[in-house]
């Protein structure tokens, strides 16, 4: 009999996501009107500068080859330039970048090319899968810390070195972070840098959203730390700053030991981007950045409207400092619930899908993801849909009770 359950993928649990949205797609299906504030895609076109740009190199046949895994030279030399310009950091553009088919596969990637089975990781729970599952399905092991930038995760990455055998090989950050909105700053970053030089600890960093901020704070980059590129790696993506997410074009800068790592796995996995992609990203870091601030503004506004419409209805949520989420406490009435069947319950009654925060780790579940992906409007609906679901649960509970205490 043929082999049917493989290594690997018995390694990866259930996606709990995939319930939410088998429940939305039949509602969907019978005709219901779902506001989806689920899955962070964004919603907006991509500007139009850079979709003609992608038609312009796409009408040359030569564009139409094979390209190169690492990213064109003219590609990795403008994400060098944005580093210079926004973080005042010089980076080589021929040994300290590479372009990924979206910062996902470059953290799933470099995950391959470093972890050896058994290797240990430190990933912060709740966070995204992929920081945690891409070691996993290397073959290596996580052990979780806090993702809180302060000293309970300075801490816990002391006592993560301490008691494991073996040592951790890499730390995974995530600011401004998927799915809870927190920001680092430099003395943070300045701190775990200093640490993991010390012990050997390479350091990878997510920094997807690092131009969707909502004060006068942009988020820094952990290159800007001196000493980091000894051994820090960075991600980035023009996915949520763009508009570009079905484009899959994102990049890892740093450590040129790591890039090199990346360079070599990617050489035997993909031939890279679609050139004609691979140019119109050059024409996105190049050119007017005003459409990045017009993505910002957008966010703030669907952010400030959630904020306020959601606190009328009854469910007061904290106001995310930058990125497209809301991480939002489960109300306390449904605590008991759990993340996924909460989400279950809204979507079946409000009409609203959310993203369990169990999805994101163990301890996120106490937590949705709220994507800020629908127009203020939707919004606005939502939370009249949620206020109304929320006016009849306690109705409905406020008559058991009652009922309890007669008999």
């Amino acid at each position: 009999m043929l082999q049917t359950e493989f290594y690997r993928v018995k390694r990866l649990p259930p996606y709990v996501f995939a319930e939410v949205n088998a429940m939305k797609a039949r509602a969907r299906a019978a005709g219901e009107d779902i506001i989806d504030l689920g899955m962070g895609n964004p919603d907006q076109p991509t500007p139009q500068h850079i979709v003609d740009k992608l038609a312009e190199a796409a009408a040359n046949p030569r564009a139409h080859r094979y390209s190169t895994s690492r990213g064109i030279p003219g590609l990795r030399r403008a994400l060098a330039a944005y580093y210079d310009r926004r973080f005042n950091v010089t980076l080589d553009p021929e040994t300290e970048v590479i372009a990924t088919l979206g910062s996902k596969e470059g953290l799933a990637n470099l995950a391959q090319a470093i972890t050896s089975p058994g290797d240990i990781v430190l990933a912060p729970n709740p966070s995204y899968p992929i920081h945690a599952f891409g070691f996993i399905i290397a073959g290596g092991s996580v052990r979780h810390i806090p993702c809180e930038p302060d000293h309970t995760f300075l801490e816990a990455l002391e006592r993560g070195v301490r008691h494991s055998v073996p040592k951790p090989i890499a730390v995974l950050l995530n600011y401004p972070s998927n799915p809870t909105a927190l920001v680092a700053d430099l003395d943070f970053y300045g701190q775990v840098v200093e640490f993991c030089r010390h012990h050997g600890i390479w350091i990878l960093s997510d920094l997807a959203y690092s131009e969707i901020y909502f004060n006068d704070q942009p988020p820094p980059s952990i290159l800007e730390v001196p000493g980091a590129r000894e051994v820090a790696v960075e991600f980035t993506s023009l996915s949520k700053s763009y508009n570009m997410p079905g484009w899959r074009i994102g990049f890892a800068a740093g450590n040129r030991h790591l890039i090199g790592a990346l360079t070599r796995i990617k050489s035997y996995l993909d031939y890279g981007a679609f050139t004609p992609v691979q140019v119109a990203a050059t024409a996105a870091l190049n050119g007017p950045q005003d459409c990045v601030a017009e993505v910002r503004a957008l966010y703030k506004e669907r952010r400030d409207a959630m904020v306020e419409a959601f606190e009328q209805a009854g469910w007061p949520i904290p106001s995310p400092p930058a990125t497209m989420f809301a991480w939002a406490p489960v109300p306390p009435a449904f605590a008991h619930l759990g993340s996924l069947e909460f989400s279950k319950l809204l979507l079946q009654e409000a009409k609203v899908a959310v993203s369990p925060g169990v999805g994101f780790g163990e301890h996120g579940d106490q937590h949705v993801r709220i994507a800020l992906v629908e127009n203020r409007q939707r919004i606005r609906q939502a939370a009249r849909n949620i206020k109304a679901f929320l006016s009849n649960y306690d109705s409905a509970l406020e008559v058991s009770e009652r009922k309890r205490a007669e008999v």
